[in-house]
């Protein structure tokens, strides 16, 4: 459920009334906090349906731009923009998220904003360039799992007009499918020496997930440890299997008195949490 979250846009005008930065985008936050019985939950703070954009500025060659987004109980998310020669990209992003609003964090034991600054990992773009992203993407900071999806933006807009030319990220970019070796199954045989019917081959069998040791550390202390192979068996138009790879995949999470969460990033938009 992406549902829950409203989506954001943003235009900010120039001094001339001319639109000089542009963002629509979806986001919501996994944040993991300590409730008053020392255990650790992860909670889901949405988008509500009226958000501000008080702060943002269009930036120039000398000053960043600014998109910052105001919502719920006293939430808050900011990311400034830099101009490098014919790039634009995105640098510091910045979460406020409110203990205080109860709807949230029914019981945390820490109360008050929390602020978590994490580097957008995204690559530069070409000026007059709307960079576009639909499919979701994680970005992870301390406690805080950021997920953004159907993403347009555009900083510096040339002429108050934002460009049709497109820059995708990686999550939209289809990689190429992988080879499949010759099989009873897909290849055809032409037989002129045999009437009978050619053996049935059974299916080729889906290989079994590597193993992956994940630990989690409180101080200087273990309290977690999984080794496990893992496979997801999705089901859309027909099942699809998805085996996690422990070479690629971030173990992050929190130990509690009596709770433990551990969350698995495999770094392809897949976030499988325990």
């Amino acid at each position: 459920g992406f549902s829950q979250s409203y989506a954001i846009e943003v235009d900010i005008k120039d001094a001339s009334n001319a639109t000089c930065l542009y963002a629509d985008w979806m986001m919501k936050f996994l944040i993991t906090y300590e409730s008053n019985n020392g255990d650790y939950k992860t909670t889901t703070l949405n988008l509500s349906s009226s958000v501000t954009h008080n702060g943002s500025v269009c930036g120039n060659d000398t000053q960043a731009a600014l998109v910052a987004v105001q919502f719920g109980e006293g939430h808050s998310w900011s990311i400034n923009i830099t101009k490098n020669n014919e790039t634009y990209q995105g640098d510091i992003i910045t979460l406020t998220y409110n203990t205080n609003d109860t709807a949230v964090f029914p019981d945390a034991k820490r109360k008050g904003p929390v602020t978590v600054l994490v580097k957008d990992p995204l690559q530069p773009v070409q000026l007059n360039t709307v960079f576009v992203c639909h499919n979701s993407y994680f970005i992870e900071a301390e406690n805080v799992t950021q997920i953004f999806w159907n993403v347009t933006v555009q900083a510096f807009v040339q002429n108050g007009t934002v460009s049709k030319n497109e820059s995708r990220c990686p999550a939209d970019t289809p990689t190429s499918a992988p080879t499949v070796p010759p099989t009873v199954a897909n290849v055809t045989t032409a037989s002129t020496t045999t009437l009978s019917p050619a053996p049935t081959t059974a299916p080729k069998p889906v290989e079994n997930p590597d193993t992956g040791n994940y630990s989690l550390k409180c101080g200087n202390k273990t309290c977690f440890l999984a080794t496990v192979g893992l496979q997801l068996n999705v089901s859309k138009d027909k099942p699809l299997l998805i085996n996690i790879n422990p070479k690629t995949t971030i173990a992050d999470g929190a130990c509690g008195n009596t709770t433990a969460t551990l969350k698995l990033n495999d770094g392809n938009s897949t976030l499988i949490g325990f």
